[in-house]
């Protein structure tokens, strides 16, 4: 655990306490602070009281006790409405924040010479699987490396900080949004689509929260920006005053040459070109995308190429990010759980020339319409979840069949896959967020493979 520092022997106003607010709580606490801690949940007030913690109901509490409100990430800043904590922190006075800036200013109160340095990686897609791969190549390369933050473990219960670690974190925008001098040494915004826009106000706030990453530029900080879209085109544009920016791109163009530029199956750099066909793990456009931000983060780390590409072609992937989870026969099960959008699941989509594909769950804005130019990659979809009748409309003539339940998908998918005697795939890339039927998109993903281990063991019975 990380001590949190810059509050000691001052009360701290801890609101929503699941896996990042608890942890904020031990980390304020471990620092020296005194939290007093909150949720609407009952079990969250019973699991910090059996903690220890001072447990008091913020709604009628002394407010000028408290020097901050550390925030959980999940409730709402700004949109559709401020919290009501939020109002109530606005009114006496303090400071709102979230757990990546309670980890800056630990990091702040450091010597220079005793301070790590900090990967931090933000974007509507591919965020997950770049965060987990550049801390497997730095591990890869020797170097002491803690990965966490949105992925994984929360950013405050890593590993204390000593010199020549390096933390790689992936941050939301939620998180940016509760953070005031968050300053990485490399800064990494993958790419920009519409999502969470009732959280921000809209795409203008979105982009805006996700731009924080790079709000406070220090001395030898990189930033690595994806071009590929309007709005990370503009975020580079708007920086590049203040910041040494490498451009990525899955579309090369003479104007990157000091960027990185990748195709499916390869990056190119300006130290040389890197063949990624034999990365099992990184396949398709959006992966060499994924490929080239870490190969720009190890080079800004002081990595020279050599040590950079091993990891690269080493990297086992990512639970629920393409992960092939089981073969049988010549069909491969593919979790892509991860896919939470159409944007996501158009990564997907792509990396085949032909899928049985599992869509479905709770719809964002715009559904699958923008989909339309891969639907004659699809041999067959079955839908779930609340999206299942909007899906269906939208798919019209594409060959579909309504399951509603995932377990159901999989047996058809599996039925229909096997059928053809071809190698095929059968991919769980919801384009949809996962609360319908689960908690998360890992149980989502979970689910789907026990459903495929269910299909397989059936169909080996004698």
């Amino acid at each position: 655990m990380i001590p949190a520092r810059g509050f000691e022997g001052r009360g701290v106003a801890v609101f929503g306490l699941g896996r990042s607010g608890l942890t904020a709580a031990r980390a304020l606490k471990a620092g020296g602070a005194v939290p007093v801690l909150w949720d609407d949940s009952v079990s969250g007030r019973m699991q910090a009281e059996a903690e220890g913690f001072a447990v008091e109901d913020l709604t009628t509490a002394d407010w000028s006790r408290f020097a901050a409100l550390m925030l959980a990430p999940g409730v709402p800043l700004t949109h559709p409405r401020p919290h009501w904590t939020v109002v109530k922190a606005r009114e006496a006075g303090i400071e709102v924040l979230g757990d990546i800036e309670l980890f800056q200013r630990t990091l702040d109160s450091l010597p220079q010479d005793q301070r790590p340095k900090v990967v931090a990686i933000t974007g509507t897609n591919g965020k997950s699987t770049t965060t987990a791969l550049i801390g497997w190549v730095l591990k890869q390369a020797g170097i002491e490396t803690h990965v966490g933050g949105n992925i994984g473990i929360g950013v405050l219960a890593l590993p204390e900080p000593k010199p020549g670690t390096v933390y790689v974190i992936e941050v939301s925008s939620y998180q940016l949004d509760l953070t005031t001098t968050f300053a990485p040494d490399v800064a990494i915004l993958t790419n920009l689509s519409p999502d969470h826009l009732d959280r921000h106000g809209g795409m203008e706030g979105y982009v805006a929260a996700k731009a924080r990453l790079f709000a406070n530029p220090r001395p030898g900080a990189v930033a690595a920006v994806g071009v590929d879209d309007g709005w990370g085109l503009e975020v580079a544009a708007g920086i590049r005053d203040r910041w040494p920016v490498v451009p990525v791109s899955t579309r090369p163009s003479p104007a990157l040459s000091d960027g990185a530029t990748g195709g499916s199956g390869w990056i190119a750099t300006p130290e040389g070109r890197v063949d990624l066909s034999g990365a099992r793990s990184l396949p398709g456009r959006h992966n060499a995308e994924n490929a080239a931000f870490a190969y720009a983060a190890g080079r800004a780390l002081g990595l020279d190429h050599d040590r950079i590409v091993p990891g690269l072609l080493s990297f086992p992937g990512l639970a629920h990010r393409m992960e092939t989870v089981a073969e049988a026969g010549k069909v491969r099960f593919v979790n892509d759980s991860k896919a939470t959008n159409a944007d996501a699941a158009r990564q997907a989509l792509s990396s085949y020339d032909r899928v049985f594909w599992i869509a479905g769950g709770r719809a964002k804005d715009g559904g699958i319409d923008s989909l339309s130019d891969l639907f004659p990659r699809i041999a067959r979809a079955y839908l779930i979840g609340e999206a299942t009748e909007d899906f269906a409309r939208t798919l019209e003539d594409v060959p579909h069949a309504v399951c509603v339940e995932l377990d159901r998908a999989v047996e058809l998918a599996q039925r229909d896959a096997a059928a053809t005697g071809r190698n095929e795939v059968v991919l769980l890339s919801p384009a949809c967020a996962s609360f319908d039927q689960y908690p998360d998109f890992e149980a989502r993903g979970e689910a789907f493979r026990a459903a495929v281990r269910r299909v397989i063991d059936e169909e080996g019975a004698p």
